[in-house]
């Protein structure tokens, strides 16, 4: 699925794709809601913001004059768009927009995330 232009996810946060059909071990497919006292959900990652913004290690001038040069800077995030990812539920915002339903997940609530790689596997 592919990311409306208009949504900028800012920060530490993620917007996932929730699954919304869930599917039993012999196949049956439950209506949403089912498993409602579950904590966890998942989805698929569609945009991640930059990162958590870090201060700037700018130091003062004694140019007072002079205009500062601020650089942004941001830890990286860990989740990358494609994966495949399980977060708490309790912590996910449900946000509709353009008939789609989407969710905003800091990246702290995100437990496990399944990424599908790309190239050969690695050789034992």
């Amino acid at each position: 699925m592919k990311v409306p232009r208009n949504l900028i996810v800012v920060g530490d946060r993620v917007l996932i794709v929730p699954d919304e059909d869930t599917r039993t071990n012999s196949g049956l497919y439950l209506p949403q809601g089912v498993h409602e006292s579950d904590g966890v959900r998942a989805g698929r990652v569609i945009a991640t913001g930059p990162g958590v913004p870090l201060p700037s290690l700018h130091e003062p001038d004694d140019e007072p004059w002079k205009e500062a040069q601020r650089q942004d800077r941001y830890l990286p995030m860990q989740v990358k768009v494609g994966d495949y990812a399980l977060f708490f539920k309790k912590a996910a915002v449900e946000v509709r927009y353009d008939a789609a339903n989407y969710l905003v997940v800091p990246q702290s609530a995100i437990l496990i995330i399944v990424r599908e790689e790309a190239g050969p596997p690695p050789v034992v």
